[in-house]
């Protein structure tokens, strides 16, 4: 029996979950000193929930590490559908909050379905690539379903409202279909398409307060007490840190409370005031590390369906990651799209330790099935 369990050992991959815990440990740190002088007793609380729904991530991740690439093959079509009546279910039923209505309750569990559908979205176009000519160079009639598989469920996130997740969509959708390689004329016709669309988006699809965010971006000083306060804010917290921080549990922009939503959005923030350059170079050299090990491994394994997949986890986070970094910074307008492992959230920290947990599987796969 011990024979058996170091072999076990031996040959299943901790990596991704050890790449996942070190950034943790750093988050949950990070979401202490951000809120521990919170006068809100809750506030202070936060990284208790956090260590909580982390661990019961970690908990679903080491199960599906277990079930092989061909169950996920088999079942991403259902996957994908019951996603998407979910995302039906709460434009009906939804609970609503700070404007949006994003989230379904039962009971005392309360989650976004919109977060699951980044994992189902990943393998149903993984599913669709794999069984139509794997090898062919697309062209834009070959994007026709896959397009549709992307936009239903995009379209029904923007009417929550939430724009930031549904625009997460199209870019997850852009890597993987640029890995299942595309022809220049079809890269031209839909970047035509994407900037028409762009344009009639902004003109008649964007709420005011939408719109807002944008002049925001462009210039912050042109309402620096109200939609370009955030965006001020957090520029001060990171250029206050300079090169090594004012140090942990110090920053003024969290304890004076000047910094809104300091747990979510601007957690980077926070911790570039804390531990300046040196522990954001540290903070994302984890990151590429991370993002690294899943393009080795898309390289690695066999199956197509199986590489599409692990591009397709990759793109999450980088996108998440290269996105929130890119916001808190002033580089792009914010969006409300949180940090992986570092930003707190019930939903979303769920769904990054199942992409953890699907990748883990991928890779035992060479080993273990």
């Amino acid at each position: 029996m011990r024979t058996e369990i170091l072999a076990f050992l031996k040959k299943y991959d901790f990596s991704f979950f050890g790449g996942a815990l070190a950034i943790f440990i750093i988050g949950v740190l990070n979401l202490y000193s951000a809120t521990h002088t919170n006068p809100s007793v809750a506030f202070q609380n936060l990284y208790l929930d956090q260590i909580l729904r982390f661990s019961v991530g970690c908990g679903l991740a080491f199960g599906i590490s277990f079930i092989d690439s061909k169950t996920m093959f088999r079942f991403s079509y259902i996957f994908y559908i019951f996603n998407i009546l979910l995302l039906m279910l709460v434009l009906v039923l939804g609970q609503k909050g700070m404007g949006a209505q994003r989230w379904l309750v039962f009971g005392p569990i309360r989650f976004q379905p919109s977060e699951l559908m980044k994992l189902s979205l990943v393998m149903a176009l993984a599913r669709y690539y794999s069984r139509n000519n794997p090898e062919k160079i697309m062209e834009i009639k070959d994007l026709i379903i896959p397009g549709i598989l992307t936009l239903i469920p995009t379209i029904l996130i923007v009417i929550q409202p939430d724009l930031g997740t549904g625009l997460l969509l199209i870019l997850i959708f852009s890597i993987i279909t640029f890995y299942k390689r595309i022809s220049y004329r079809a890269i031209l016709i839909l970047s035509v398409i994407a900037l028409l669309a762009g344009s009639v988006m902004y003109t008649f699809g964007l709420k005011d307060y939408q719109k807002r965010r944008i002049s925001t971006f462009l210039n912050p000083q042109e309402d620096a007490r109200g939609s370009g306060y955030n965006a001020i804010q957090s520029q001060i917290a990171i250029g206050s840190g300079r090169f090594l921080g004012k140090g942990f549990k110090k920053s003024s922009q969290a304890s004076l409370q000047f910094l809104p939503e300091n747990h979510t959005d601007f957690v980077f923030s926070i911790f570039n005031e804390e531990h300046g350059f040196f522990g954001s170079v540290v903070l994302i050299s984890l990151y590429v590390i991370l993002l690294s090990r899943f393009i080795w491994l898309s390289g690695s394994v066999l199956k197509f369906f199986d590489s599409v997949v692990v591009i397709g986890l990759m793109s999450i986070f980088f996108w998440h990651i290269f996105i929130n970094m890119c916001m808190v910074m002033g580089l792009l307008p914010i969006v409300g799209l949180p940090l992986p492992f570092m930003s707190f959230g019930g939903s979303s920290i769920i769904t990054y330790c199942l992409v953890i947990g699907i990748a883990t599987s991928i890779s035992n796969s060479r080993n273990l099935f």
